[in-house]
């Protein structure tokens, strides 16, 4: 039987779609990432050690953001989404076979520059092969779902990584952990890529300028890497401190996953609704971030477990705006340079979130964690009151 077009696009969108839900939840269910600060104190190191384990990560991604993005472009993107893995497998198979400062080190720069070469290499082939398939109009729809996969895939490692530690240690977790990165590499092979590096500019050097170069002479192009770490950074800061807000209203210590689940579901719920966001325009998108900012003011400052509800609201929102500003990024940029300018994002998004951690510090270190939550809502509130201004000119 000979399929029309139209159906032969559909399968091809199915594929492409399948092989991304999968390749985002294992890249996302790996067992040690609950558990791995266990790992670290057990074999011994300080506070100030593991502090700095966590800065040398967060050095590591931010000094080959753009530069992998850059070369996403100039060679095959789907070769980086299966080293990435490969080289996260790596890392942290050194932190089980020989745990040392030196070894979770080494293990942290090969993950962070796994997840350098993936970043802005998965956005850039998933929207090049969507455009292609005439389906780019349903890439926040798609993307939204994967996010979602990813999220479900962390709620699933917090699940497991108990029960199998106290079965069989860090061993048992670590060896669970390099198998799915293993499995997160094969995946990628499947990932249909049309686009050669002929397309792009002969160099990575030379696709890095030309994407500067896009993003200086295009206002609508600065305007939407702005926003994405506008939108993605402080929330993706606010996550990690939401296990000592829930603490603060007041539960036992025992009933802090299970209420962690509740804001994460949250989150799940927005990515899984990104692509109706699609409709609401510039206005929409502001009243969209706004909401979510007066509920997370509101959630924190509750100060007891059904506030709760509506911080997993405000993250909800939040995760839809970060899918619908990613999407509004892609619409805008060409496809030669779109890996390296959404690593430009990225690096802003990274540093933006570093940035919010120091705030978060000095606002939490002289008042409750549910005013520094509250605090740190009013910049999604000036960018909603951006983008309503921006939508009235």
């Amino acid at each position: 039987m000979t399929l029309t077009p139209t159906r032969a696009s559909d399968v091809r969108v199915r594929r492409l779609t399948t092989t991304l839900y999968g390749y985002s939840f294992l890249e996302e269910f790996v067992l040690l990432y609950p558990v791995y600060a266990l790992l670290f104190s057990d074999t011994g190191l300080s506070v100030w050690q593991i502090s700095s384990l966590f800065a040398l990560w967060s050095i590591t991604g931010v000094l080959l953001e753009v530069p992998s993005g850059a070369w996403a472009d100039t060679v095959s993107r789907r070769l980086l989404l299966w080293l990435g893995p490969l080289l996260t497998a790596a890392g942290l198979a050194l932190w089980v076979l020989l745990p040392s400062y030196g070894a979770f080190a080494l293990g942290f720069v090969l993950w962070g520059a796994g997840g350098a070469l993936g970043s802005g290499a998965l956005e850039a082939l998933v929207y090049d092969e969507l455009e292609r398939l005439d389906a780019a109009g349903d890439y926040a729809r798609i993307m939204g779902r994967a996010r979602a996969a990813g999220l479900v895939a962390v709620m699933a490692a917090m699940g497991l990584a108990g029960p199998v530690l106290t079965w069989g240690g860090h061993a048992a977790v670590g060896a669970a952990s390099v198998l799915v990165c293993l499995l997160t590499a094969a995946t990628a092979l499947r990932f249909p890529e049309h686009r050669t590096p002929a397309d792009g500019h002969g160099s990575w050097t030379g696709t890095l300028r030309a994407g500067l170069a896009e993003a200086r002479a295009d206002r609508s192009v600065r305007g939407a890497l702005l926003l994405v770490a506008a939108v993605s950074a402080v929330w993706g800061a606010l996550d990690e401190y939401t296990p000592l807000l829930v603490r603060d209203t007041g539960v036992a210590d025992g009933t802090v996953p299970y209420l962690l689940l509740v804001i994460w579901a949250g989150a799940t719920a927005g990515s899984l609704l990104a692509g109706e966001g699609e409709r609401l325009g510039r206005r929409g998108l502001a009243a969209l971030l706004a909401g979510a900012g007066l509920a997370l003011v509101l959630g924190a400052a509750d100060g007891t477990p059904w506030g709760l509800l509506l911080v997993a609201l405000a993250f909800g929102g939040f995760q839809a705006a970060t899918v619908l500003a990613d999407a509004r990024l892609q619409r805008r940029i060409e496809d030669s340079g779109r890996a390296t300018l959404t690593s430009v994002a990225g690096l802003g998004t990274e540093l933006a979130t570093v940035g919010t951690f120091g705030v978060y510090a000095l606002i939490a270190s002289g008042h409750a964690h549910s005013t520094a939550f509250a605090v740190l809502a009013v910049p999604y509130l000036a960018t909603a009151a951006l983008l309503f201004a921006k939508a009235r000119a």
